[in-house]
């Protein structure tokens, strides 16, 4: 059974930094692409970035590109996103997902199949 849990939220002033860990197990090799999204509270849930099993396919969304990064530690199962220079409009729950093939969008949550339950990311004013 795939499983994926997230950590590392809170609460930070605007300019600074958060290090998000998505921890997946069940998976039976590191051929899958792990996905972050995040829903502000009345707001769709959007793609923030992905990265994909081999070395260099990462993703960003252009709301966070030079700002946030991704990345993967294979020998531990898990995936970092670095927050850094927040802004008050980056609040929100934040979820990793996975997938062993991303098919289509992939900054649709309909392209992804296993989800974690979120965590929540706060940035103050």
């Amino acid at each position: 059974e795939v499983q994926l849990v997230e950590s590392g939220g809170g609460l930070v002033q605007a300019g600074g930094s958060l290090r998000l860990s998505c921890a997946a197990s069940g998976f039976t090799s590191d051929e899958y692409s792990i996905g972050w999204f995040r829903q502000a509270p009345g707001k769709e849930r959007e793609g923030v970035s992905c990265i994909g099993s081999r070395p260099g396919t990462t993703i960003y969304a252009d709301s966070v590109k030079g700002r946030f990064t991704i990345s993967r530690d294979n020998a531990k199962n898990t995936v970092y996103l670095h927050m850094n220079s927040l802004k008050p409009e980056d609040t929100g729950v934040y979820f990793c997902a996975a997938d062993w093939a991303v098919v289509g969008d992939w900054g649709a949550p309909a392209s992804w199949d296993y989800w974690g339950q979120g965590t929540q990311v706060t940035v103050s004013s």
